[in-house]
């Protein structure tokens, strides 16, 4: 896979950008995000009143000088986070479109950026049939993060995934620590759904990025054709069937589409999961500005 957009101009652009993690994750200690509760940081929160076994360097004696009551000055504490991105690679992804796939990795390298820019811990999860295999272990820092990047294009597409498999076998998703991004096609037999439910009982915050290519959002054939599934595992299979394919077939497939998306994207808002379609014609700086910042992804 070609990955000459990967440059340095990329990850250049992204340097004004930040992610945006719900305040009330518990995360570790040392990182940037500003969370509920209180700590040890410069930035200034509320006061409350002295309780026995209270730090006493934390009393506010001009308070205490006004009102004759000792007051602690509270601020606010800063979490690092632990991002989680699980990156589909089926064949349907990238056997037979390598756009496809190159516009997935592109995604999952511009959020992998902004988490340890922002100081996260960081951890890809490539899902392949029924496991996800995590090579580059836990990720710190850019030195780490831009050493993996250098193994992105030896990443290849086969086969079908199991997506809640996948996700619900990774050993390391713990609970309410951070922030977990499925990108997939979503164009699979199995129950990607569960994932999500999955994701959202550990506390998680969630995002769905669904990749489609324009011929998947509006295909253009005529006559007859014969379809093959990339995932098929022999030409044989039930998915492969010759069709004579006219406009009203066209219209259906449009529309059941259209409902797929919008049955998804319920999905997710009644979870509290973000959740995104985009077509690889997009540029993906669209994307990352516009749609991410809609989400509430970025900041």
């Amino acid at each position: 896979m070609k990955l000459e957009k990967l440059n340095d101009n990329f990850f250049s652009r992204l340097e004004t950008l930040s992610l945006n993690l719900r305040s009330n994750l518990a995360g570790y200690f040392g990182g940037k995000h500003l969370v509920n509760s209180y700590g040890q940081t410069v930035e200034f929160s509320d006061f409350r009143e002295y309780q026995l076994g209270d730090d006493i360097r934390r009393i506010d004696w001009n308070l205490f000088s006004r009102f004759e009551k000792y007051y602690l000055r509270l601020f606010t504490d800063e979490r690092q986070m632990h991002v989680q991105i699980f990156l589909d690679c089926s064949a349907s992804m990238g056997l037979d479109c390598p756009a496809k796939g190159e516009y997935a990795v592109m995604a999952a390298a511009a959020l992998g950026f902004l988490a340890v820019q922002n100081m996260d811990k960081l951890t890809f999860h490539f899902m392949k049939e029924g496991g996800a295999e995590n090579p580059f272990g836990t990720i710190v820092g850019k030195n780490s993060f831009f050493k993996a990047m250098g193994s992105f294009s030896d990443l290849e597409f086969d086969g079908d995934v199991d997506i809640e498999a996948c996700v619900t076998g990774c050993p390391n998703v713990t609970e309410n620590n951070g922030l977990s991004v499925i990108i997939s096609d979503l164009c699979t037999d199995y129950d990607w759904k569960k994932a999500v439910d999955f994701l959202c009982y550990k506390k998680r915050q969630v995002l769905v990025i669904q990749v489609l290519t324009p011929e998947e959002r509006d295909p253009l054939y005529d006559g007859r054709v014969h379809l093959m599934d990339s995932e098929a595992p022999d030409i044989s299979d039930g998915k492969n069937m010759k069709l004579r394919i006219n406009r009203a077939m066209q219209e259906a497939y449009r529309e059941a589409l259209n409902d797929f998306i919008e049955d998804a994207k319920q999905f997710c808002r009644k979870r509290g999961a973000g959740f995104m379609s985009v077509s690889t014609d997009a540029p993906i700086e669209r994307v990352l500005f516009g749609e991410l910042l809609k989400a509430g992804v970025i900041s």
